[in-house]
């Protein structure tokens, strides 16, 4: 993981302080939630550019600190959808460049 994703989590979770015990902590919950993310959508996404993977991890990072994990999927199933929909367009255009 960079250290411009971590610091651009940390920017959103305002963690404000340094801390290697709360960054080797948060590296790891992004870490889970790359993983969690990229399965949905069917691929690995990038996540060092602002965009909707990137925001979906951040928001993953934040319902995991507060001990809300399993209530993440539900409160962002349209946006995990649209993720999943997206991404498996993306890869039918791709294998069938004449469809249209």
């Amino acid at each position: 993981m960079s250290d411009t994703l971590l610091e651009a989590a940390r920017n959103y979770l305002d963690y404000t302080w340094a801390d290697e015990a709360a960054d080797r902590k948060l590296t790891g919950i992004l870490e889970r939630g790359m993983a969690y993310l990229d399965r949905i959508a069917g691929e690995f996404l990038y996540y060092e550019k602002e965009g909707q993977p990137r925001k979906l991890l951040f928001d993953f990072a934040r319902y995991d600190l507060a001990g809300a994990s399993q209530d993440f999927a539900a409160d962002f199933s349209t946006e995990l959808n649209t993720l999943n929909a997206e991404y498996e367009v993306k890869r039918h255009e791709k294998e069938h460049p004449d469809f249209l």
